[in-house]
């Protein structure tokens, strides 16, 4: 059965209301037909006993000469028709449906005595044919349908279509109340798992509702709060560790041991490349406003720094049209995955810019080890580091979280995956 339901919760919760209200109003009718049924068959047969008794007090009446005038008369005035019973009558017997009209016939017959016939055709014409006698003679006196049947009154299917409208528009009020407060908690929560700060739920509604969103607005705004603190602390042992390590640089550039003095160095550069990213990650950037940039120039000027660290980096730049994106986010992200490409990704660099499907992509590849798919994603979190071909013990695990932050607050997408013949693609995905 949960299959057969949509699955957002105001197309399943309007259809249930519309089911409930289809099925109260077609019982409601089947109890309204129900207690109609016995009125209806007393009146019909009332009609049909009065018109047969008059019909045949008039013909009894009538002198012979005048029966075919009269007889005429009532065809004429009445629609009624009456005609002497003959063997070669073609009958058409009355069905059993609809139950008032089982009912009718019982009753006429009681009234009218258990020789009497009905028939719904006679000789091919249409009509309510009772039979009755006048001595030995029977006769046929044909009803018109429409006498005795009742047709719903077309008032009345337009105000039940008014109802039934006012009903649905009820039903989809009612469920859209529900909905649409679930749908903005699922948005706000989406975008805190994303790590945005979205905006405050509106406090109003019904109470349960109220709670609900005054607690989730509580939580956003405390983990915005706990976000900034950790990046105010980030930043400020980041920068105190700057000075000391200016110390331990000049302290090495003097000591007069060269080993010594290269292993201090490079232990300071690793350092300070770690102390550099924990900065960059900590400033989150939000503040850098966007303007439009030419990325094929912005990319071009950040490979150029990394042509000699690798063996190989070639460039396929296609013309895109210029962004408004935040250029030093763009450019720290690009060279985080430069760099990564460069440690790990065997000295064959590729880096791609195009346009596709309305969306500027810009792909960097190589021919490392790759990363499993199972782990792409976490990769992306920040101080994540594999332990396989790609993890580096230098590293701070902050490289790839800079991208993903710098795709997240263009509003596009960061992704890895897998490279024809080997390696690893990152893209960059923004939209235009």
């Amino acid at each position: 059965m949960k299959h057969l339901l949509p699955g957002s919760l105001l197309a399943r919760a309007f259809l249930l209301i519309v089911v409930l209200i289809v099925v109260s109003m077609a019982a409601s009718l089947a109890i309204f037909r129900h207690a109609e049924q016995e009125p209806h068959a007393r009146q019909m047969a009332q009609l049909v006993v009065s018109v047969v008794n008059l019909t045949r007090a008039a013909v009894m009446s009538a002198a012979p000469e005048w029966r075919g005038a009269l007889l005429a008369e009532l065809a004429d005035s009445e629609g009624l028709r009456v005609h002497l019973a003959e063997i070669s009558d073609v009958l058409e017997p009355l069905p059993d449906q609809p139950p008032e009209l089982r009912m009718m016939v019982e009753k006429v017959r009681h009234r009218l005595g258990d020789d009497t016939r009905f028939a719904e055709q006679r000789n091919g014409v249409e009509a309510l044919w009772v039979s009755f006698y006048i001595g030995n003679e029977e006769y046929w006196v044909a009803l018109p349908r429409e006498h005795i049947e009742h047709p719903v009154p077309q008032v009345l299917l337009v105000w039940g279509g008014s109802v039934l409208l006012l009903s649905l528009l009820g039903a989809y009020f009612i469920a859209r109340q529900v909905a649409q407060p679930l749908k903005q908690l699922a948005r706000a929560a989406r975008e805190v798992g994303q790590g945005e700060t979205p905006q405050p739920l509106p406090e109003q509604g019904v109470q349960e509702m109220i709670a609900v969103s005054v607690a989730f607005n509580q939580m956003s705004a405390d983990l915005a709060a706990n976000e900034r603190e950790r990046a105010q602390v980030l930043a400020g042992i980041s920068h105190d560790l700057r000075t000391p390590l200016a110390r331990v640089r000049i302290a090495a550039e003097l000591s007069p041991d060269e080993s010594l003095r290269e292993g201090l160095t490079s232990d300071v550069e690793q350092m300070d490349a770690v102390i550099r990213q924990f900065l960059d990650y900590a400033r989150l950037d939000e503040s850098e406003a966007t303007v439009p940039t030419d990325l094929r120039a912005l990319v071009s000027e950040v490979a150029q720094r990394f042509v000699s660290a690798a063996q190989s980096v070639s460039l396929e730049l296609q013309p895109v049209p210029a962004l408004f994106v935040r250029p030093l986010l763009l450019k720290r992200a690009l060279a985080n995955l430069l760099d990564n490409a460069i440690k790990y990704g065997g000295g064959d660099i590729t880096v791609q810019l195009d346009q596709r499907d309305g969306k500027v992509v810009l792909a960097v590849m190589d021919r490392g080890a790759g990363i499993p798919e199972g782990r792409r994603e976490a990769v992306k979190r920040p101080f994540i580091r594999l332990d396989a071909a790609r993890s580096d013990v230098t590293g701070s695990g902050l490289g790839l979280a800079i991208v993903e932050r710098a795709a997240r607050l263009h509003h596009g997408a960061f992704e890895l995956d897998q490279r024809a013949g080997g390696g690893l693609v990152a893209r960059l995905i923004l939209p235009q």
